[in-house]
């Protein structure tokens, strides 16, 4: 079970799987589950050690890069296994196999292999189709928006797409970058400048005058483009109700 929950959670945050790692961390989530079960020691039901242990999962399961990932991935981790806890009961409560009693709301006795199967692949099912049908439903209104590019005291006014996943940064401040394209700026920068980018680049002599102090190359990695180079200009811009 701990296995198809790791899965489930790595198809999820779309994580690559490697099938060694999943296995190795659901071995030690099982071996914490037996020690649970046989010892009488309070640490195992400690909730900071559960904590612990879920984290160590994670990162042996699919290697996180940093905090905000492990987060993230720790509670997709806690959702899938909230899922398939409930769908489990559920099939308990309805199908009542043999060996299962229900006594005062509270349920004793053996727990099916054939419970535990169909719970993990209802589970996997449901999780699944729950996550694409919420990331199928954000409107364009929360991906689109409106741009205005402050140059030179000239202003343009874009249709622009937030992209959550680009990371891409300049450099030196750190701070995030917006791609334009070069058609969109123009009568807002100097046709010298627009019409020689990849001079610039390359590190030809071509006059920049105010603009020298203002541009940066930024390295990127895109599909078809391992090592690419892009030119940053720095502006002001105004996204709905704030300003970077």
């Amino acid at each position: 079970m701990d296995g198809i929950i790791l899965f489930a959670t790595g198809i999820i945050i779309k994580s690559k799987i490697k099938i060694i790692r999943i296995l190795i961390s659901a071995i030690i989530g099982s071996i914490y589950a037996i020690l649970t079960y046989i010892s009488t020691l309070g640490i195992f039901s400690n909730i900071i050690f559960k904590l612990i242990l879920s984290i160590a999962m994670i990162y042996i399961a699919f290697n996180p890069r940093n905090i905000k990932s492990v987060v993230k991935q720790l509670i997709i981790f806690y959702l899938t296994s909230f899922t398939f806890g409930g769908v489990a009961f559920a099939l308990l409560y309805f199908i009542r196999p043999e060996g299962i009693i229900f006594e005062n709301g509270i349920l004793t006795g053996t727990y099916p292999i054939e419970i535990i199967i169909m719970g993990g692949i209802l589970g996997f099912i449901i999780i699944v189709t729950a996550f694409k049908n919420i990331k199928g439903r954000i409107s364009k209104k929360d991906i689109l928006c409106d741009l205005k590019i402050r140059i030179n005291n000239k202003d343009i006014y874009i249709k622009a797409i937030v992209d959550t996943g680009n990371f891409l940064k300049e450099p030196i401040t750190k701070t995030p970058v917006i791609v334009v394209e070069k058609q969109e700026l123009i009568g807002t920068i100097d046709d010298n400048i627009l019409d020689n980018l990849d001079e610039i680049i390359s590190g030809k002599d071509i006059l920049l005058d105010e603009y020298a102090l203002k541009m940066r190359v930024i390295p990127f990695t895109s599909l078809g483009k391992e090592n690419g180079l892009l030119i940053r200009n720095k502006i002001w811009f105004c996204q709905d109700k704030f300003w970077r």
